[in-house]
């Protein structure tokens, strides 16, 4: 007998040793700290990892939406949220992948349109190994938190 799959996930990766690059599992642990108090048992999965790999096209299997999570450079906001659509990328290798091959590879897996995935790209300016996140990429994650909690159904509005 399986388990029934939870209808949300959110899946954060990134290198919690290495500064900002701890925002996508540090959101994904908050997140999921809130919901197990506020949400029904199985509504929301949280996953994370150091990267995206191939194996994690499995995890989208049976999902209504998905939430992806990580940190990002360049950012003039404290975070970003965009669609994320299938698309191939070139240089593909068995490491690190990009949410638009992830859910490529899901497609020609499944044979079928992946589920509703976003994209929730926190600001990150340092990546130093062994340092812990700065000071605004705490506060940048505090605001995308605030966001994603409103994804997940533990708000009623989502913050702009």
């Amino acid at each position: 007998m399986t388990a029934k799959v939870a209808p949300l996930l959110v899946f954060g990766w990134g290198n919690p040793g290495r500064g900002d690059d701890a925002l996508g599992p540090l959101l994904v642990e908050q997140l999921a700290d809130r919901a197990r108090s506020q949400l029904p048992a199985g509504r929301i999965e949280c996953l994370t990892d150091f990267q995206l790999q191939v194996e994690h096209a499995l995890d989208l299997v049976g999902r209504e939406r998905v939430l992806f999570v990580d940190a990002a450079v360049g950012l003039q906001t404290p975070f970003a949220v965009s669609t994320v659509v299938p698309a191939p990328v070139a240089g593909f290798t068995t490491h690190a992948l990009a949410p638009e091959a992830l859910l490529q590879i899901y497609r020609d897996l499944e044979r079928a349109e992946p589920p509703a995935c976003t994209l929730l790209a926190i600001r990150a300016q340092h990546f130093e190994l062994g340092e812990a996140p700065g000071e605004q990429a705490l506060a940048d994650l505090a605001l995308a938190l605030a966001w994603a909690m409103a994804w997940a159904g533990l708000t009623e509005e989502i913050p702009a």
